[in-house]
């Protein structure tokens, strides 16, 4: 019966009904997480103790880092540091893109207004006026098979990967900020161990020269303590120029020359024996300790880290992009209206305006474009499947950091064990060659052998102590540490021991 009186209004009911209904089915494919390919659990990783939690993206820098100087030194960091700042600007960049693609979903609304003046087509040919005032949607694409939309969730998942990718350099900068801390407070100790050692050698090799004035040292002796001495000097000459570089890096880091006060501690070192065979110990001036990190799962850990998070977003948004592809494979439909007044003279548009409007839809439906636009289909699915290979591979590289860091946390610290038990073996035993050597019982090249190991063992333990620390630094950067907002700990709540010097330990 409606359909007796009305045939148009069914019609355009129907037609209604069957956009909206197109325009509620999507054509982006449903998005499943893919499965990780990494094992289930970490080769070497104690279980997480009851009421512990693994989330180490909750434990802010400033509790992980209690050092004060440290602190400082990375929130400068993070107020100059230009590839933070690169990465800052980055999203200010794609959240504009965002918004411009965002806005293809609602029309554009211009207002106008226009006059002509001509002669007329007909004798006598008088000029006319025209003048036109009004507004215009000029080629509003109705989206009733979801192009626009996917491609607003294409852009709306790409900025938030380029956040993702922000929180990653925030965390590497933290990282890279207290590794070269620590590096710069090394090279410190072993520079000043080897001024120490320098000037013992310079002590005994008096001595030796004393001695082989008088006769009663061979030129072998001589020479050899003599080569002692160039050795340290050679050894100085490296760890100042180490010591250089590394500040160096740090002032990149941090983005200006950091200052007295936030670099570390000049090293105090504590020596006892005689001048010319005085034995250094080093433990007294190691930095502060760090915190272990309890480790829970992989499936838990890895899916925190931002580069992580990064590579999903970007799946989710090629992902999106196959779904734009398909939509353009059925008819676009656009709008291009206008309504306002029209007079023959500006003045006129106000008082005597003649209302106009014009409404013009357009729809282009593909007929034949040479196996284009399923091209584009293809392009976009193939583009989806690299972006899950290379999701699988960002956590199967980030599994590999976390187990590669708690197999270094792990070893170092047995090998910064042993090593400082053979640097108190050194030292002992130097004691006891100059014991010997004053005695008569042993010879010079005993004694000068003595040294040589001790010092070298020294710097092995320092480097060892480095190394430990680093691993460390690398496992909580491995996790996805170091995110958790600074203001949240301000420095006043620090432990009050924050700045001490923890267990000489290694």
């Amino acid at each position: 019966m409606a359909d007796r009186f009305f045939p148009g209004v069914t019609r355009v009911a129907l037609a209604a009904a069957l956009s909206l209904s197109l325009g509620a089915c999507s054509l982006i494919p449903s998005y499943q997480r893919p499965d990780a390919p990494v094992p289930a659990q970490w080769a070497d990783s104690a279980p997480v103790p009851a009421g512990a939690t693994s989330d180490v993206t909750q434990l802010a820098w400033a509790r992980y880092f209690p050092d004060q100087r440290l602190q400082g030194l990375i929130r400068k960091a993070l107020d100059h540091n230009r590839d933070l700042r690169v990465a800052v600007l980055n999203i200010e960049q794609m959240r504009a893109q965002y918004q411009i693609q965002r806005a293809d979903q609602f029309p554009s609304v211009n207002a106008s207004v226009a006059a002509t003046r001509q002669p007329s087509s007909t004798p006598p040919n008088d000029l006319s006026t025209t003048a036109t005032a009004g507004l215009g949607i000029t080629a509003f694409e109705l989206d009733f098979f979801g192009r626009v939309r996917a491609l607003s969730e294409s852009a709306a998942a790409q900025l938030l990967a380029t956040e993702e990718a922000r929180r990653a350099v925030h965390i590497s900068l933290v990282a890279a900020v207290a590794s070269s801390y620590h590096a710069v407070w090394a090279d410190r100790l072993q520079l000043a161990v080897a001024e120490q050692t320098l000037q013992t050698r310079q002590n005994s090799f008096k001595l030796l020269q004393l001695k082989f004035d008088n006769g009663v040292l061979n030129e072998l002796d001589l020479r050899t303590g003599q080569s002692l001495v160039e050795a340290a000097r050679i050894s100085r000459a490296q760890l100042q120029r180490q010591l250089a570089q590394d500040l160096n890096a740090l002032t990149v880091l941090v983005g200006e020359v950091p200052t007295a006060d936030l670099l570390p501690p000049e090293p105090r070192l504590s020596v006892s024996g005689e001048a010319d065979a005085a034995v250094v110990d080093v433990r007294p001036a190691l930095w502060t300790g760090l915190s272990d990190l309890p480790v829970g799962l992989p499936s838990e850990v890895l899916l925190q880290r931002p580069d992580i998070a990064q590579a999903e977003q970007l799946l989710i948004s090629a992902n999106a992009n196959i779904g734009a592809a398909r939509a353009a494979l059925f008819p676009r439909i656009s709008l291009t209206a206008s309504a306002g007044v029209v007079s023959d003279s500006l003045s006129g548009l106000v008082n005597d305006g003649r209302s106009v409007w014009s409404l013009g839809p357009q729809l282009v439906l593909p007929i034949f474009d040479a196996g284009r636009l399923q091209a584009q289909v293809e392009s976009s699915q193939v583009k989806r499947d690299i972006a899950i290979a290379q999701y699988e591979k960002a956590l199967q590289n980030a599994f590999r950091d976390v187990a590669d860091a708690l197999v270094a946390r792990s070893s170092y610290s047995d090998q910064a064990q042993a090593q400082l038990a053979q640097t108190d073996a050194e030292a002992a035993r130097l004691k006891l060659a100059t014991l010997r050597y004053n005695n008569g019982v042993a010879n010079q090249l005993d004694l000068l052998d003595a040294q040589r190991s001790l010092f070298a063992s020294q710097q092995a333990f320092i480097s060892a102590q480095l190394a430990r620390q680093q691993a460390h630094i690398a496992l909580y950067k491995a996790l996805g540490g170091g995110w958790a907002a600074e203001a949240s700990v301000p420095a006043a709540s620090a432990p009050a021991s924050a700045s001490q010097p923890t267990s000489n330990q290694p």
